[in-house]
């Protein structure tokens, strides 16, 4: 298939890229700096690992003039991968949802019809479990953080001008996924950041039930999925794939046990008491993979998160 990917800058959209690409698809993969220069640290290092991998296009945020005129490339395009999110510090307290919505669906409606035109009939949308309605959990699934509701509003738009455009929409969920090229802000970058500088790593908030996933299995989903709808006939579908649903003291445990092994450092483990709890309780996707099927090692996923670890060298930062 020839695809055009948003967001591959991104440490899951790197990833898919990649898998997309191994698979055998003509990926064309958009970002909206001028260059790897426009990029610092993990993100840099991301955009310069696509290199031969797949069709960079710079300069091309989703619904500039540079990104229409991709839109309109003749032969057209199998299918639209929307994964780009305005995402920044989304913990932040003066995350704008408003400035996100806006610049996930820069005209929207106008790529839609350049693409329609060439014969592109599919959209793939990522989603996220944070997003109001998805996944299971506590509290009557509200949007969780500025940032979700950002994700639920981008979702509702592309429902709406996909009916209108007369294109097929898929949906794919991501919770939370880890491994090699994640952002240092992230978890499980900074349990590792913690353990390579000899210090205990503190837990802040155990008590939550969330759903952390290896990003290799999640790429191997999504490559899935995508060949699975462009191919097929549903006007809807959606996947939910789940990983390690378990509190976040569960997971840290679950992984301070597998990295001890590899790294041989003693990883050690401080748990807040949990008293305050702004966000859902639980919030967890729904749909168990099959690693069988997919041909997906557990064990070698593993593997991959220490050796990228120790290539990097302590400290992480």
């Amino acid at each position: 298939m020839k695809i055009l990917f948003t967001g591959a800058s991104s440490f899951s959209g790197r990833w898919f890229v990649r898998e997309l690409a191994r698979q055998g698809h003509e990926v064309a993969a958009t970002f909206r700096a001028a260059g790897e220069e426009g990029y610092e640290g993990e993100r840099k290092r991301r955009v310069a690992d696509l290199s031969g991998v797949c069709r960079r296009v710079f300069s091309a945020p989703f619904g500039g003039a540079k990104f229409l005129r991709l839109a309109a490339e003749r032969p057209g395009w199998d299918a639209l991968c929307h994964h780009a999110a305005l995402a920044g510090n989304f913990r932040a307290a003066g995350y704008d949802p408003a400035a996100a919505l806006a610049a996930n669906t820069r005209r929207l409606p106008q790529t839609l019809q350049k693409m329609r035109a060439g014969g592109c009939g599919a959209i793939v949308l990522t989603g996220s479990v944070f997003e109001r309605g998805e996944g299971k959990g506590a509290a009557g699934l509200p949007a969780i953080l500025p940032y979700g509701l950002a994700k639920t509003m981008t979702s509702e738009a592309f429902v709406f001008y996909a009916k209108s455009e007369q294109m097929r929409l898929g949906k794919f969920v991501i919770p939370n996924p880890f491994g090699p090229m994640e952002d240092d802000s992230r978890f499980t970058a900074f349990l590792l950041r913690q353990w390579q500088n000899g210090e205990s790593a503190e837990v802040r908030a155990p008590d939550y039930v969330r759903d952390n996933i290896h990003i290799s299995l999640l790429a191997l989903c999504y490559a899935d999925f995508v060949r699975a709808f462009v191919s097929g006939r549903k006007s809807f579908a959606a996947a939910h794939p789940s990983g390690y649903a378990e509190k976040q003291s569960d997971f840290a445990r679950r992984f301070a046990r597998e990295m001890r092994k590899r790294l041989h450092l003693p990883c050690r483990l401080q748990f807040a008491k949990q008293t305050q709890f702004p966000e859902p309780r639980a919030r967890v996707n729904t749909d168990t993979p099959n690693p069988a099927a997919l041909q997906w090692s557990e064990k070698a996923a593993w593997d991959a998160i220490a050796q990228y670890a120790a290539k990097r060298k302590a400290p992480l930062s």
